[in-house]
């Protein structure tokens, strides 16, 4: 029995032990952490995948090395229950090992990743409302701790919900620094003839401390309630390390172990480039490739676009879920910025409208009142703006590039536009895009009017006819001034005629006074006919 007993023991050491891992929540991270080979090169030498499953429901995810002998797989749970996972790897040690989880419901604030809602807008998975108030902070991650944790406490007390972010560091007029961590091992460094240091790269070896930092910042992002939409490739190198022309093999080899790392973290949007076309290292057709790629490492299907310079790519192709566009011109008046929406059909994101800042480039002095306009004109039309600011500020930073504070005068009233979005029924639309580039509307209960710069002592109440609201229903009016970010209740109460020359008017043609001021706005909401 003694035998018996110690061969069974042995027998039973011998096998792949499932492990319970405890609770993850919906949407949230779970890790499968490794030993393995640290000899060769771990990075290419060896295969890792896990599959996991949930009673007939089976998904595949890659896993990575992740330095000293560790190997991860991660996993963002989709449903709730119990999950059993399984490697498959070319090493033993790595090979076949089993395990268990439980997946429990969101806690609050976790409403899941973003998605495309209604051909033009965006939903969190649990069916939220996502509305995108977005910054852009190309090189945050890539600064002094101090700067960084300051970007951090700035983006806490402010309204944006997205930031623009490059993995790889940026070398461009006010971001010039070296930064801490760099995404490759060094094969050599050695004093360049222009006083830097010169950095013989090996780009069959990444750096996990690199991408652990980022994988920091990005869920301090996600603690904020942040979108971390992640630019994959940017032009702004210009021969300093080499990281926009690594060739094609070796940008795959980075797409497949960027996504294995990050596409369990619910808060990611997929980047593919800033200013792809200004990127003269890739042709135009390798970004089919590279966008294919994305989508096949990221089994969870994150939100995907690619940037223009001043050509704008395919953006009608099924791999992008939405469009993110640079282009100022949109959003300085009425009536452009749907054009665009109605070419592609997809939500509009205006990531680049220009900065407010004074930076003597025409692209980074915008006002606090034209970063504001370009919001508003964005929202009125059903799509959605980008915020950036150039300003110089403390120890020569620049919060577009490099984060720090805000010191400009358009945050305060884009939070203020956010909270009246909010407040509303439901996305913006306009409510006759044909003739009235100045009225939106949620349903035919509720509408929005900007007049922008335009000023006028008295308007005359009317809404558009197309889908709008029938004979006898009442309405109220508040004036909105965005620049003083005021709300006045009128006490009118306005009742709807029938439709006339594609109009509605008030039954008494009432007119309102308004104070002879820019940057004007109406909420227009039905009220009780009792």
């Amino acid at each position: 029995m003694k035998v018996l007993s110690l061969f069974l023991l042995v027998l039973l050491c011998g096998q792949q032990s499932v492990l319970s891992q405890g609770q993850t929540e919906i949407w949230d991270r779970f890790e499968v952490s490794l030993k393995g080979p640290e000899t060769g090169n771990p990075f290419s030498d060896v295969s890792l995948t896990a599959e996991f499953s949930n009673g007939t429901e089976k998904l595949t995810v890659n896993g990575f090395y992740d330095g000293e002998g560790t190997y991860k797989v991660r996993f963002m749970p989709q449903k709730t229950g119990v999950w059993k996972y399984r490697t498959i790897s070319n090493s033993k040690s790595l090979n076949g090992k089993t395990g268990t989880f439980t997946c429990i419901g969101p806690k609050q604030n976790n409403h899941g990743p973003v998605q495309v809602a209604d051909t033009y807008h965006f939903k969190y998975t649990d069916g939220k409302r996502y509305y995108p108030f977005g910054t852009t902070l190309y090189a945050w991650t890539h600064q002094p701790q101090s700067l960084e944790e300051l970007t951090l406490a700035t983006l806490k007390n402010n309204a944006f919900n997205k930031v623009r972010m490059c993995v790889f560091p940026k070398y461009y007029s006010g971001v010039e620094n070296e930064p801490k961590f760099y995404p490759y091992e060094k094969k050599s460094q050695s004093a360049a003839a222009n006083g830097r240091v010169k950095i013989v790269w090996d780009f069959s070896k990444f750096n996990p401390a690199f991408f652990q930092h980022l994988e920091k910042r990005i869920d301090d992002l996600k603690d904020l309630g942040i979108e971390a939409d992640v630019i994959i490739f940017h032009p702004y190198d210009k021969g300093r390390w080499g990281f926009d022309s690594l060739g094609m093999e070796n940008d795959l080899k980075y797409i497949k172990y960027l996504t294995a790392r990050l596409s369990s973290f619910r808060n990611v949007w997929w980047s593919l480039a800033n200013e792809f076309d200004y990127i003269k290292t890739k042709p135009r057709e390798a970004w089919d490739i590279y966008t294919r790629a994305v989508i096949a490492g990221d089994p969870y299907k994150h939100l995907c676009s690619i940037h223009n310079g001043s050509v704008y790519y395919d953006n009608w192709k099924p791999e992008f879920t939405h469009v993110s566009i640079q282009n100022g011109s949109t959003v300085e008046d009425f009536g452009r910025a749907v054009l665009l929406r109605d070419v592609f059909f997809k939500p509009m994101v205006y990531d680049e409208v220009c900065y407010e800042g004074d930076l003597p480039q025409r692209w980074g002095h915008l006002s606090g009142e034209e970063m504001t306009a370009a919001f508003w004109q964005g929202i009125v039309a059903g799509t959605y703006v980008t915020h950036g600011e150039t300003y110089k500020n403390a120890g020569d930073t620049i919060f577009w590039a490099k984060g720090g504070k805000l010191i400009g005068s358009s945050p305060a009233r884009i939070s203020f536009l956010r909270k009246i979005l909010e407040e509303g029924p439901g996305p913006l639309q306009l409510a006759d895009p044909w003739k009235d580039h100045k009225t939106a509307t949620a349903d035919s209960s509720y509408y929005l009017v900007y007049f922008g710069k335009e000023m006028q002592a008295e308007w005359t109440f009317s809404l558009p006819g197309k889908s709008g609201p029938s004979e006898k229903r009442n309405f109220q009016v508040e004036v909105i001034d965005t620049w003083d970010m005021t709300i006045k209740k009128l006490p009118e109460i306005f009742e709807m005629a029938k439709v006339e020359n594609y109009r509605i008017f008030d039954k008494r043609r009432k007119s309102i006074r308004l104070p002879m001021k820019p940057y004007l706005a109406l909420r227009i909401t039905e009220v009780s006919n009792k």
